[in-house]
């Protein structure tokens, strides 16, 4: 009972609980919206691709409890999953399809598939559920095999939609796969199809690709794609993409919302190689709100041991060194509720970025100082990823207004008042500028 008034004072204040709700595209395509009640949804994700492969009952239910209490409303799994997903059973020795034939189920694994996506329903939390992995229609990489063709890819959409069309689900196909072919792309079309067939309007469906890409890059046109999805990847530390790409989603479609479904996970190692270091928990913070100031619908978190669900016994994916059980207690999983509670009491969803307002702000080198607020100048956000001092214009801001420094570590709120300089206000967060002493500005009248 005292789980369930928490996560009712957490997802209540824009929203009913998620187990009631239906998601759409805001008319405007900013953001997603709660049909029921008409407020913003705030998408905040975690990455959880092998949660429906390897794990069990009570391992599924402690992973998603942990995330509903910490302020997730959305987790990423899959069907068909990556690591041998075809050849080896789940956690309870049964694989999920007959003969490798996806119109052929194994009911026994879907069954525990039903399972989870009761469990998320009960917390509050949609899937984020991928239809299959990517190597299953183009292996590029990985196990394989590749089992997809468009008749078949149809049919398997049109099965799932209709087996789980009465869940908190958001479609996301794909799966870290960029379509290469003709072939490639009837297949995903297809299966889109056969998802729309069942589930009409009632759930979201979008596109995972694979790092350094858009959904947009493919798919711009697809009427299937509710809102669009990029993944900034692991490959280096202070991404740009982060900012860059949401900007170039929405100058693009401007009327779909668009989600980072990927950035660096924490505790990967950069670039795949432990010898560059480990990203860690203000490289999630730092990419998450570089992203979300930049114009996206809300973020992804994840953690490099949990989405693989690593632990002693099992051979570790790219490096992975902790007990995925330790991992969800991670810095960075708790700082992401942070954020959406801080975007959750202003209106992100009518914020634009703007990157001329401040004077000489830094814009390079990983401090740079995104900046976002409503048309009326009524609420602004600026985020110092090294907390460097900020100067503007005087007459650029609101007269008057309050000045915050909201720690992104903590969720903890400052107010303070700007010194004066001539015609600029100073605005100085604080302790000393270094790498990870993040902070956010909010300005507002």
């Amino acid at each position: 009972m005292l789980l369930f008034l928490r996560l009712l004072l957490f997802t209540c204040g824009p929203a009913l609980l998620l187990s009631q709700t239906r998601l759409a595209v805001s008319d405007e395509g900013s953001h997603i919206v709660n049909t029921i009640t008409g407020q913003p949804f705030f998408y905040l994700g975690d990455t959880a691709w092998e949660l429906l492969h390897r794990t069990d009952e009570e391992e599924a239910r402690m992973y998603l409890t942990d995330r509903a209490k910490k302020g997730f409303n959305v987790v990423q799994t899959v069907v068909l999953a990556e690591l041998e997903g075809l050849t080896a059973p789940n956690s309870y020795g049964e694989l999920p399809l007959v003969d490798q034939d996806p119109t052929q189920w194994n009911e026994a694994y879907f069954t525990y598939v039903d399972r989870v996506a009761e469990m998320a329903d009960s917390l509050g939390i949609f899937l984020g559920l991928l239809p299959t992995w990517g190597d299953k229609f183009n292996q590029k990489w990985g196990v394989g095999p590749e089992v997809f063709t468009p008749e078949n890819a149809e049919t398997y959409g049109r099965m799932l939609g209709e087996r789980y069309r009465d869940h908190n689900v958001i479609w996301i196909l794909g799966g870290d796969r960029n379509p290469e072919n003709e072939e490639d792309f009837a297949i995903i079309r297809a299966m889109a199809a056969g998802l729309e067939t069942a589930v009409g309007n009632l759930q979201l469906l979008t596109y995972h690709p694979q790092g350094g890409y858009k959904s947009s890059d493919f798919f711009a046109e697809d009427e299937w794609v509710d809102f669009h999805m990029f993944q900034s990847g692991h490959g280096r530390r202070d991404d740009k993409q982060n900012y860059d790409f949401p900007r170039e989603v929405r100058q693009a479609v401007p009327d779909k919302p668009v989600v980072n479904g990927e950035p660096a996970y924490e505790d990967h190692p950069v670039n795949w190689r432990p010898v560059n270091g480990w990203f860690d928990d203000f490289d999630t913070r730092q990419a998450a709100y570089w992203s979300v100031l930049s114009g996206t619908a809300g973020h992804t978190f994840g953690n490099h041991n949990i989405w693989q669900m690593w632990q002693p016994g099992r051979a570790p994916i790219s490096s992975a060194r902790t007990p995925w059980k330790e991992a969800v207690h991670y810095p960075g999983v708790a700082q992401m509720g942070h954020l959406r509670k801080l975007m959750e009491s202003l209106p992100y969803y009518d914020m634009h970025p703007d990157w001329d307002l401040l004077n000489n702000a830094p814009n390079s080198s990983g401090r740079e100082t995104v900046v976002a607020h409503t048309e009326d100048m009524t609420h602004l956000l600026a985020y110092t990823p090294y907390g460097d001092e900020l100067r503007v214009d005087a007459d650029q801001l609101p007269t008057p207004a309050t000045y915050t420094w909201f720690n992104p570590r903590s969720g903890e709120r400052i107010p303070f008042t700007p010194e004066e300089a001539g015609n600029e206000l100073v605005l100085d967060p604080p302790l000393d500028p270094t790498r990870g002493n993040d902070w956010v500005l909010i300005v507002s009248r």
